[in-house]
């Protein structure tokens, strides 16, 4: 028999607050949730010059880009199946990153940080803290923010590809904005349970109304207890487009957009992918700050036994201010 559901929430409600202290080069950056009644965000960046900064604090893990985009910039109302899988979440720790190169052929981001590896809110221990690396390489000379959909239009457009890496050893196999938590099969641990290596290669462009995004992740999980290693994949691509570009008597406010993404949980066992085919209609009053969004997705998941399927509905007005 079909089911449907139906369900009305504010599903954010944030409390933002940035600038500098003292100097402008020492940067502060404070978020709070009061649906979850959760500190989010709480970070310090001292700023030594363009390419040389040093950050502390809790925030979102520099490793991939569709995590670091804000909720409040996204294209669709929530991120692909793909982030549960390999998302790095927020962590505390310190990095020193920085931009070099600039507007020149090698413009480029660096980061390295080390992070606690518990997730938001910082509890239980670890055998090994998280260790991250990510370089993003800006090949037009300009510098593409993390913002999804190109609402200004821009003139000249602006590319990256990057690539990180990151590994910890611990309790938890998987994090999320609850904090760290175990992917299906991997319940949370002791200090040691988990050996963690991951990687991701991402390209994004933006240019004249049309924006792209994509992502390629790898990641190892060597159970020290069940002396097992599982290896899994993940994927997604999304197409943004204002179609007003091309045709002016097209509304000027709305972009029509796709989202593919797969995840295969055990690369040695066939028949257990996971898929989404995302269609996204945005309608923008002031960007990002005021806008309405519709997606209609269509999500499969595959096991030995049955292939289940379903339709999903979601309709979201984001309003900042």
């Amino acid at each position: 028999p079909e089911e449907s559901a139906s369900q009305f929430a504010i599903n954010r409600a944030r409390f933002k607050l940035g600038g500098h202290a003292y100097r402008p080069r020492l940067e502060y950056y404070l978020e709070y949730d009061f649906v979850n009644s959760w500190l989010l965000d709480l970070r310090f960046t001292l700023r030594a010059s363009e390419g040389l900064r040093l950050r502390v604090g809790q925030w979102k893990v520099p490793f991939n880009r569709a995590r670091v985009d804000s909720s409040g910039k996204q294209q669709f109302v929530e991120r692909s199946i793909v982030t549960p899988w390999f998302t790095l979440d927020r962590q505390q720790g310190g990095a020193l990153f920085g931009r070099l190169w600039k507007q020149t052929r090698a413009d480029s981001w660096y980061n390295l940080g080390a992070f606690t590896a518990t997730g938001r809110g910082g509890t239980g221990s670890v055998g090994q803290p998280m260790v991250v690396g990510r370089w993003q390489w800006n090949l037009l000379e300009r510098d593409l923010p993390f913002s999804q959909s190109d609402i200004g239009y821009r003139d000249k457009p602006a590319a990256s590809v990057a690539v990180a890496g990151a590994g910890w050893r611990g309790p938890f196999t998987s994090f999320s904005s609850s904090g760290g938590g175990g992917l299906p099969g991997f319940p949370v641990g002791g200090s040691d349970t988990y050996e963690v290596r991951q990687a991701v290669l991402e390209t994004a462009y933006q240019g004249r109304g049309l924006s792209w995004q994509q992502e390629m992740h790898w990641k190892t999980v060597d159970d020290t207890e069940r002396d097992t290693v599982t290896d899994m994949t993940g994927w997604y691509a999304q197409l943004g487009f204002f179609f007003h570009t091309l045709f002016p008597a097209f509304p000027k406010a709305l972009e029509i957009g796709l989202r593919w993404a797969e995840v295969d949980p055990d690369t040695t066992t066939g028949g257990d992918l996971e898929q989404e085919t995302t269609l996204v209609f945005n309608w923008f009053f002031s960007g990002h700050r005021n806008k309405l969004t519709l997606d209609l997705s269509y999500l499969t998941q595959t096991t030995e036994v049955v292939r289940e399927s379903s339709n999903r509905a979601r309709f979201q007005w984001d309003w900042s201010f």
